[in-house]
C-alpha cells in the first residue's frame, strides 16, 4: 500500500476519519486505523494540574511554532516501538511544506525538550504523537496547544486513541458515529494554527484555562 499514499490522499483519509499506521519503524507497509472509540479533547477541557501550573509559570523554556518539524517527528519515533516508518516521516515533511501540518515545540535554550506535532483540516486537529526529553515537556506543550487551537478557530482535536495519561489531563472517549458528527463540523470551518502570531506567557495559558473550565 505504501507506494500508493500520497498526502492528497493522506488528506482525503483524514477528511473520512481514518489515519495511517506502520506496524513498526521497519516496517515498509501503511495500513489505515478508524477506531470504534475516539479519543478527543473537548474545547476548554484540556485539565492544567496545580504542579503543572507552576511549571508552565516558571517559564524556563521557549515555545516555538513549526521551528523543527522533521526533529519533532525524528524525536517521537525515538522510542523502542513506534509506528513511524521512513513512509509516514516523509508524507508528514510534504503536508508541513504544504501547510497541513504543524508541530508545536519545547526548548530550553538550545535544547528541544518536548512538543507535539499533527495535521489540520479546516477547524480539527489531528494530533499525531508527541515526545518529552524533561519533566512535563509534553505536558507543556499540550497546554500551549490545546489554548492556541481553542483561539484559533478549531473545534476538534483528535487524539486519536485515549490513554491514561491523556484522560488525566481532560480527554474523553467518544464513538465513531459522534466523532463523525464533529468531523464534519469541524471541517467547515476554518481554523489557521499559525496565528495568533504572538506567543501567550505560561501564566496567559494557565489563566485563560481557568476561565473556561
Amino acid at each position: 500500500m505504501t507506494e500508493k499514499v500520497t498526502p492528497a490522499l493522506l488528506l482525503q483519509a483524514y477528511a473520512t476519519g481514518v489515519f495511517p499506521m506502520a506496524q513498526s519503524r521497519n516496517s515498509p507497509r501503511i495500513f489505515w486505523v478508524d477506531p470504534e472509540r475516539r479519543g478527543i479533547f473537548p474545547p476548554g477541557g484540556f485539565h492544567i494540574s496545580r504542579s503543572l501550573a507552576r511549571a508552565l509559570r516558571r517559564q524556563d523554556y521557549a515555545i516555538r511554532i513549526n521551528h523543527a518539524f522533521g526533529a519533532v517527528v525524528d524525536a517521537c519515533a525515538a522510542r523502542p516501538d513506534t509506528w513511524i516508518n521512513a513512509a509516514i516521516r516523509r508524507l508528514y515533511g510534504q503536508l508541513h511544506q504544504m501547510g497541513h501540518a504543524h508541530s508545536l515545540e519545547v526548548w530550553a535554550g538550545n535544547d528541544l525538550v518536548g512538543g507535539i506535532y499533527g495535521v489540520t483540516l479546516g477547524g480539527a486537529f489531528f494530533g499525531e504523537s508527541m515526545f518529552s526529553r524533561r519533566r512535563d515537556g509534553s505536558k507543556i506543550a499540550l497546554a500551549y496547544l490545546t489554548d492556541r487551537l481553542d483561539r484559533a478557530g478549531f473545534s476538534l482535536f483528535d487524539t486519536q486513541f485515549l490513554t491514561d495519561h491523556l484522560a488525566s489531563l481532560g480527554a474523553v472517549e467518544i464513538s465513531r458515529a459522534e466523532y463523525h458528527v464533529q468531523l464534519r463540523a469541524a471541517l467547515g470551518q476554518n481554523g489557521d494554527f499559525t496565528r495568533p502570531r504572538k506567543l501567550p506567557t505560561g501564566q496567559d495559558v494557565v489563566q485563560r484555562n481557568t476561565q473556561t473550565s
